[in-house]
């Protein structure tokens, strides 16, 4: 199949019985691997299965306990080769001593121990590219390969198997296609309580739903590769042109406590304190895409996917998003949402003002189709099957070679 071409999986998913799944995660804190993995997690338990989460732990344990999952607690996201040594004998134990159908990597360090040990243990291995993984010279692309030795690589996204096939020239059989999913329950506008979105909204300074001027929200983390600067930089600009509008980023620092104080920096310097507010994590993200009218992913590298683009319009928020990766198979101009060059500040101008000239009608206009559109193409439940029949063909062809 040429690159691009999208294979996909679709049809319905028998596990085998007692099958349990060992997911490999360097951390669970906070991001769409870590996400994906409680998601997958939930689905083989839904499905008869145990699931297994082998990483250093974080923030999303609790979650992945309510999702039936179980952590194995190791040091997995170290890039010692001596901790990655005892690593991959810890997960030799786990793999025979808890009858492992099958592993799941979803980064590259861990990727290594995990290999060492399904390999020796006679077991499949499948491995999600989360990400784009760049190589500037020889032995950082054998790095990043090593996510290609396994038995299936799952790209998030056709951008994503593109990229894939021409960097590590695999057969293309090897590449499946499975877009990330969004989880419609909890991203549903019927199940968001007023008094939740209210709340949001006082606690951001922000004034009643409906009320005061346009709310553009970029949700992520603090990390100069999410494009803040160059929000800053076009709210000055709209600013000047007598436009009012109020800028939300929420998400934490993670430790990059220079670079927000850079941030708050700009912010004061171009006087718009008051209308660009950074208000830290948030863990009420569905809340918070209806306490506000347009949602911003001004990323400067591409996103592979970009879940931080659809889980808005899932919320009927249409979405200004850097027209690059995986946000062009996501987000479509005028009928979606807006796209603009990354790091283009007159362009996000531009962007920025059409979606403000819009208004809040033709903002919700927008937005229904967004949903229509992203409901139909990023369910969770279709991530999900669709991971688990790649499973199922593994297990399968493993019993018919045996």
């Amino acid at each position: 199949m040429a690159p691009g071409a999208g294979l996909r999986y679709q049809g319905a998913v028998s596990l085998p019985p007692n099958f349990t799944l060992l997911q490999v995660v360097p951390e669970l804190e906070t991001g769409g691997a870590e996400q994906t993995t409680l998601d997958v997690a939930r689905a083989v338990v839904a499905a008869g299965g145990q699931a297994l989460v082998a990483s250093a732990g974080g923030r999303m344990e609790a979650a992945l306990a309510a999702a039936g999952g179980e952590l194995v607690r190791l040091p997995m996201q170290s890039k010692n080769p001596l901790v990655m040594l005892q690593t991959a004998w810890a997960l030799r134990r786990v793999i025979r001593e808890r009858r492992v159908s099958l592993v799941h990597v979803r980064s590259r360090a861990p990727a290594f121990p995990a290999l060492w040990a399904a390999r020796a243990e006679g077991v499949p291995i499948v491995a999600t590219y989360h990400g784009i993984y760049l190589a500037k010279s020889g032995l950082k692309r054998w790095y990043n390969a090593v996510m290609t030795r396994v038995d299936r690589v799952i790209a998030n996204s056709d951008y994503t198997r593109n990229h894939v096939l021409i960097e590590h020239g695999i057969a293309p059989e090897k590449v499946v296609s499975i877009p990330r999913g969004v989880d419609l329950e909890r991203f549903d506008p019927v199940h968001v309580a007023a008094e939740r979105v209210e709340a949001l909204k006082g606690a951001w300074g922000l004034p009643p739903a409906g009320e005061g001027p346009l709310v553009f929200l970029l949700a992520g983390r603090l990390t100069p590769i999410k494009g803040h600067e160059t929000v800053i930089a076009a709210t000055a600009r709209l600013k000047g042109e007598g436009r009012d509008l109020r800028v939300i980023f929420a998400g934490d620092d993670q430790g990059r406590t220079a670079f927000r104080q850079s941030l708050e920096a700009r912010v004061r310097e171009a006087g718009l304190e008051g209308v660009v507010r950074l208000v830290g994590h948030c863990d009420d993200m569905p809340a918070a895409f209806l306490a506000a009218d347009i949602a911003l992913l001004p990323t400067l590298v591409p996103e592979s996917f970009g879940r931080a683009a659809v889980e808005p319009q899932v919320m009927g928020r249409p979405v200004i998003a850097s027209d690059h990766g995986g946000t062009t198979e996501t987000v479509l101009p005028g009928q979606t949402g807006w796209r603009a060059a990354p790091g283009d500040i007159d362009a996000w101008t531009r962007a920025m003002a059409a979606a403000s000239d819009v208004g809040r009608e033709g903002l919700a206009a927008l937005g229904r189709t967004a949903r229509e559109r992203a409901t139909r193409l990023y369910s969770n439940d279709a991530m999900c099957a669709a991971t688990l029949a790649v499973y199922e063909q593994l297990l399968k062809a493993r019993e018919v070679g045996k």
